[in-house]
């Protein structure tokens, strides 16, 4: 019985946990079909290659060998050259600092990658 409910506690906690954590996706396929991704959270993995910031706030331009997007934090930007994984909201009209990003994502969550 004891096994049973570890089980069913095991199996429930892993559903949680895969449900919970967006699909990583490529830039260049966020590119090729934007209406699929628009609103949804994605998961891109890439490096920094540019990084703005100003009062906990930033935005960061991510590559991953696919392309180039920029990515919009309230958590402050990780410096140029830095490996993330960011998972966030594509969005359109990305407007920040008063500058024009076009297509973005809008960052929920970042996990630096060694």
């Amino acid at each position: 019985m004891k096994t049973r409910i570890f089980a069913s506690l095991i199996f429930l906690a892993c559903a949680v946990f895969l449900t919970a954590c967006p699909q990583q996706t490529s830039i260049d396929q966020v590119n090729g079909d934007p209406a699929r991704y628009r609103g949804k959270e994605i998961l891109i993995v890439g490096t920094v290659t540019r990084s703005f910031g100003a009062l906990g706030e930033g935005a960061y331009e991510l590559n991953d060998e696919t392309g180039k997007i920029w990515v919009l934090t309230r958590r402050g930007a990780p410096t140029k050259g830095a490996r993330v994984g960011a998972v966030g909201r594509y969005i359109n009209g990305a407007v920040w600092n008063g500058r024009n990003y076009g297509s973005a994502l809008q960052e929920t969550d970042n996990r630096k990658i060694r």
